[in-house]
């Protein structure tokens, strides 16, 4: 599949502060040396241990990995990240923040290390900017346009922007850009930034996360449908190839690029470059070029389902025959891209990806209905949408807004109950507000909050209801859908030895549990539990919602991280970052499934009876 779009190259993440160092070049490696795939590297450079970046930096080269997406990850705050023993996140070395501040920092750093060995991309935002010092009514591109200037003039050699949907903001950023008197946009590539419509949520919140603005008359036609997950795909290839026939038309120096942000998901992807012709014959000197983005999961990393053995090299881009000896380094301008094993791609080969046929086009409907980190953990789509490793998601300052200074448990309590009756729009776990489904057992919920057992995910039982149902439903129409009930919480270690107790008399429950410390029990852990299904006219049961013990290992290592990064807002001697250590320390993470499904209650008042 990676080799079948016949991408120019691969993006692989990087997490802030390099929390996925480790699996961001386990993943370069496989896309570079065993898929074959140029693959270019994001790097962050704040908040993290110094050394990190020089080892970064020599594996990559050692990798033959020549493509560097150069960022600054998020605003420095070396206190923060400072532990009590000394050093960024318990290490001695030297501090990044206090040589590297901006990307430019960066971009300087290694152009003069490795001089032009590494091909350097920076960030652009086609509607500006926004972050911890900013906010999005505030944003512009005009109000970036200095820092992008220097950016680009340190070294840059190609501009990745973020995601847009908005093509009148798009058409004057780049011709902000192209006409600057300063000159150093006029032949300079820029990569767009697109992002296939998955689902409506995964849209609603990525439009949340990126500040990107959805024009009106694309949501209206979403809206319409948002009920319809096919739909919501249907429409949004529309919208994609609408995008990409604009941009198409968009003078431009040289070359144009499309940056899609897959979400490891190509089914729609395949439908979106089958519809804009983007993948030409192979005698054709067409000049689009194609670059889809891979998110980092340790999952894809270590399920790879195809593994190559030739090794790909980075070739040099020329537009005619050199009199080099060593001709294996040298691409044709027409030709770059492109592989020319077995299995490089024609329009037929897409077209059956994008409608799901023969083995190519199965593995593309993995997950027709992505689910986060309720998917299914062998699916390459599994995990959240981020991708950049754990964050709070938002500033200090609003996270100091939202949740105060806790220094009780019962001030925690608070917060969760809060979130719970929608007057609060987060929680560290949750960046998003409650989901309709979430308010039929709204009054369960804060029962359980109010006696210290913090719930951070939950869903109702539902039996047959309609897929089009406003407040359960999703799939195609004319569906019948299902849910078991399962809530997930935090409670003292005390609470759970006896809860476990219980659990461990009764057949009809499952559990997984966990704690910081890496401890770790459940009632089966071999045991697959779905917990969400549908039946649809003319489609094999779809089966979205998924609880196992892999995927509740992974998130439970996540979800203490976040008390982590919940305790690095505040002065290390605090009352408030005292609480947050010592329930850190002894609290567990319990997901617990009734599978008796028919009736409603049946979890809530095991728990609370």
């Amino acid at each position: 599949m990676s080799r079948a779009l016949k991408p120019l190259f691969v993006n692989v993440t990087w997490g802030a502060g390099g929390s996925t160092a480790s699996k961001s070049l386990e993943l370069a490696e496989i896309t570079q040396r065993q898929l074959g795939l140029t693959t270019c590297l994001h790097l962050t450079c704040t908040n993290m241990n110094r050394a990190l970046i020089d080892d970064t930096l020599e594996e990559a080269k050692a990798l033959g990995i020549r493509n560097i997406l150069a960022l600054r990850g998020d605003p420095p705050r070396s206190e923060e990240y400072r532990d009590t023993e000394g050093g960024i996140n318990g290490h001695e070395d030297v501090d990044s923040n206090a040589e590297f501040t901006w990307a430019i920092d960066l971009v300087r750093y290694i152009r003069k290390q490795y001089g032009d060995y590494f091909c350097i991309g920076v960030a652009a935002y086609p509607e500006g900017h926004s972050d911890a010092t900013s906010t999005p009514e505030h944003k512009s591109p005009e109000h970036d346009l200095p820092y992008l200037i220097e950016k680009t003039k340190a070294g840059a050699d190609f501009i990745m922007t973020q995601l847009f949907f908005d093509m009148k903001a798009y058409r004057h950023f780049e011709s902000l850009l192209r006409n600057d008197p300063s000159g150093v946009f006029r032949t300079i590539p820029i990569l767009s930034g697109l992002m296939p419509i998955q689902s409506y949520q995964i849209l609603r919140r990525t439009i949340k996360l990126s500040h990107a603005t959805l024009p009106q008359e694309m949501l209206e036609r979403l809206d319409a449908v948002k009920g319809d997950d096919e739909a919501v795909k249907h429409v949004g290839v529309d919208i994609l190839g609408e995008i990409i026939g604009e941009l198409k038309e968009l003078e431009s120096p040289g070359p144009k690029g499309f940056h899609f942000y897959t979400l490891n998901l190509e089914k729609v992807v395949s439908q979106i470059i089958e519809r804009c012709g983007l993948i030409p014959a192979s005698d054709s000197d067409d000049d689009e070029v194609i670059q889809i983005t891979s998110e980092v999961s340790a999952l894809n990393v270590m399920q790879k389902r195809h593994r190559l053995s030739s090794i790909h090299s980075n070739r040099v881009i020329v537009d005619r025959p050199s009199v080099s000896s060593n001709k294996s380094h040298e691409a044709l301008s027409t030709e770059a891209g492109i592989p020319t094993d077995a299995r490089s791609a024609d329009r037929a080969t897409t077209l059956a990806i994008s409608e799901g046929e023969g083995t190519l086009g199965r593995e593309a409907t993995w997950d027709d209905y992505p689910n986060g980190r309720w998917g299914d953990a062998r699916s390459p789509a599994f995990g959240d949408i981020g991708g950049y490793g754990v964050s709070l998601h938002v500033s200090v300052p609003q996270a100091i807004k939202l949740w105060s200074y806790p220094a009780r448990a019962e001030d925690i309590s608070d917060i969760f109950k809060r979130h719970i009756l929608g007057e609060l729009e987060a929680i560290p776990w949750s960046e998003e507000g409650i989901l309709p489904e979430t308010d039929t057992i709204k009054e369960w919920l804060l029962a359980l909050n109010g006696k210290g057992w913090w719930t951070v995910a939950s869903q109702p039982a539902v039996n047959g209801v309609m897929s089009s149902d406003p407040t359960f439903g999703w799939g195609p129409r004319n569906g019948f859908v299902f849910q078991k009930p399962f809530v997930e919480l935090f409670l003292p270690s005390q609470y759970w030895n006896q809860l476990k107790t219980m659990l461990d008399s009764l057949t009809q429950v499952t559990y997984f549990a966990g704690n910081a410390a890496g401890d770790f029990e459940a009632s089966d852990e071999a045991s697959v539990n779905p917990v969400t299904w549908g039946t649809f006219p003319g489609k094999e049961i779809v089966t979205p919602t998924i609880i196992e013990s892999v995927s509740f290992r992974s998130w439970c290592e996540e979800a203490f991280s976040i008390w982590r990064e919940w305790r690095k807002i505040y002065p290390p001697k605090s009352s408030t970052a005292k609480l947050l250590a010592a329930v850190r320390d002894d609290y567990w993470l319990v997901i617990i499934i009734h599978h008796e499904f028919v009736e409603s209650d049946a979890l809530w008042r095991l728990l609370l009876d």
